[in-house]
């Protein structure tokens, strides 16, 4: 039987196991919109915006695990969601973003909103097409479907003219392969590997966003154990999943901001197991600039082959899946590893063990002397929020210099599951993350902790949270100004930013009421300063049924 281009395209994204599109339409979109009509087998979530309609679709699939879809305007539409799409790209999300077409009789005019979209995209997908012919939508469909889904996984963009989603013709519309993906590591890489750790002296391990993705922080966490090696995850400022439990007395936080503080971090170290991170992304240039000791001896695990060696000479290099690499690695640790050594790993943990924990003590205490500070500090906040955190919670999390990654350094974190930042650094990520993630979730409670500026990039999205009343908390973090910027300014020591004088770095005259704008896009809001009256408010939202947002001032100063 005949059916139309659109009517295909929803045909074949049930079957490969979508329930939501993500999207915000027009003109070239129509034919779909019109197809969703009678079809209900997929729910269309309506932003008022791509970015967080991109945002949503990647929140969605970084926690469902499957693929989110994201359907775009032409041209403008796409424009407004790149920034979102190269938070997708850094991520590795894998992500289907459509986007309608102008009338392929009229493409050689080049009319109205028309462009060379796919052009666009390129360097921030796997692939990328426009589809042509109606008889190829299935093929092309199937073949973006499994890019998006392969390791390394990323984005994959399609471009529908909309006379092919009206055009009519009989079509295979059976869904893309599900292909297990697990592919172990070399035998031989994997010993060579095994024998460095084995016979390492003082080991650690660096552990990134991938080993959440590939359900790997079980093997991690037995590696870390077996060694009496601390694990640390990614930066701050590429901070996208916790890969280790941030209770965990082998937990040596994050690694540094800066190349200098990370080298510092590492140097006592002889072998470095790094496993499912990019080493390293940095974000700004300061000397000396070698982020990673001369002296260590890197071994390197991960899917993403473009990965091992790419930024440091890497020993051994290991293609594969992190469980399945970090399992067959572990015991051959175990069977390498005589009696002395054994003994010498237990020593080094109960050490690293004693240090962690009194580092966390510390920073409880530091915070019972910041909470009675009016405005709050970011410890203040933080340290409030992590004593009421549920077991389950998700925590999404747009505020660098607020969060600072306390709730890990506190151990406020009791799943490494549902913790979620941004890896590309476009703003206004936030909220529609956490929309997705909660839609992917619905039975764990979601804190979203933004920055006011941030949030105002994808303010948006609070009216989609208000139309389908997904029961997100968020807490907006409010200092009044690009504080990341006036940190960075300084520590790039500017000559006026040392000063204390900033230009277009403040957001006052006027101040932006956070809950006045959440009110008027149907969110209910309240300002609060107390961090009590917080903790309470917040605890009662997580377990409610309706998103709120709480406007929390804070204080302006640079966190340590």
């Amino acid at each position: 039987m005949a059916i139309s281009g659109a009517q295909a395209l929803l045909d074949m994204l049930f079957e490969s196991g979508v329930r939501y599109l993500f999207g915000n339409p027009g003109t070239t979109e129509l034919p779909l919109m019109d197809a969703l009509v009678l079809d209900r087998r997929i729910q269309y979530v309506l932003a008022l915006q791509e970015v967080p309609v991109v945002a949503m679709a990647d929140g969605y699939a970084q926690a469902s695990r499957t693929l989110g879809v994201a359907n775009l305007h032409i041209s403008c539409g796409l424009g407004n969601g790149m920034g979102m799409l190269y938070n997708a790209y850094r991520a590795g999300t894998p992500l289907l973003v459509t986007a309608g077409q102008q009338d392929r009789r009229l493409m050689t005019s080049e009319p109205i909103l028309w462009s060379d979209m796919v052009s666009v995209v390129r360097p921030w997908t796997k692939w990328a097409t426009e589809v042509d012919r109606l008889d190829d939508l299935p093929s092309l469909l199937r073949r973006a479907i499994q890019a998006a889904l392969t390791p390394p996984t990323g984005p994959v963009f399609l471009s529908l003219p909309i006379d092919l989603q009206m055009e009519m013709a009989e079509l295979d519309v059976a869904a893309a392969p599900r292909l297990d993906t697990r592919v172990r590591p070399p035998a031989e890489a994997l010993r060579r590997a095994a024998e460095l750790l084995a016979e390492a002296k003082n080991p650690a391990i660096l552990s990134g966003s991938r080993v959440v993705e590939a359900d790997a922080v079980g093997q991690v966490v037995a590696l870390a154990e077996q060694l009496g090696a601390p694990v640390f995850t990614e930066s701050g400022t590429t901070h996208g999943r916790l890969a280790f439990p941030a209770d965990h007395a082998l937990y040596g936080q994050a690694l540094p901001l800066w190349a200098p503080e990370v080298c510092e971090r590492l140097a006592e170290f002889d072998v470095l197991l790094v496993v499912g991170m990019d080493l390293l992304q940095l974000y700004v240039y300061f000397e000396p600039a070698l982020a990673v000791p001369r002296h260590v001896r890197l071994i390197h695990l991960d899917q993403d082959p473009r990965q091992l060696g790419k930024n440091f000479p890497t020993e051994v290099g290991l293609i594969g899946d992190p469980q399945a690499g970090l399992t067959e690695l572990s015991e051959l640790v175990t069977s390498l590893m005589p009696p002395k050594a054994v003994s010498a790993a237990r020593r080094r943990g109960e050490s690293r063990e004693t240090a962690h924990l009194e580092r966390r003590r510390a920073l409880w205490h530091r915070a019972e002397q910041e909470v009675v500070q009016r405005p709050l500090t970011p410890l203040g906040l933080m340290s409030s929020l992590a004593r009421i955190l549920p077991e389950n919670v998700t925590v999404v999390e747009e505020a660098i210099t607020t969060t600072n990654t306390y709730f890990e350094r506190l151990g406020a974190l009791h799943t490494t599951s549902g913790y979620f930042a941004h890896r590309g650094w476009a703003l206004g990520w936030g909220i529609g993350c956490a929309l997705g993630v909660k839609l992917a979730w619905p039975d764990r409670p979601l804190l979203a902790v933004l920055g006011e500026g941030a949030a105002m990039y994808g303010i948006q999205g609070l009216w989609t949270a208000a139309h389908y009343r997904i029961p997100v908390t968020f807490v907006v973090a409010n200092n009044a100004q690009y504080h990341i910027l006036k940190v960075g300014s300084q520590q790039l020591r500017l000559p006026a930013a040392m000063r204390g004088e900033f230009e277009a770095l403040d957001l006052s005259q006027p101040e932006i009421d956070m809950v006045g704008l959440a009110k008027s896009l149907g969110v209910e809001a309240q300002r609060v300063g107390d961090p009590d009256e917080l903790a309470e408010r917040v605890s009662k939202s997580l377990a409610g049924d309706v998103p709120r947002l709480f406007d929390v001032p804070i204080q302006r100063t640079a966190p340590t």
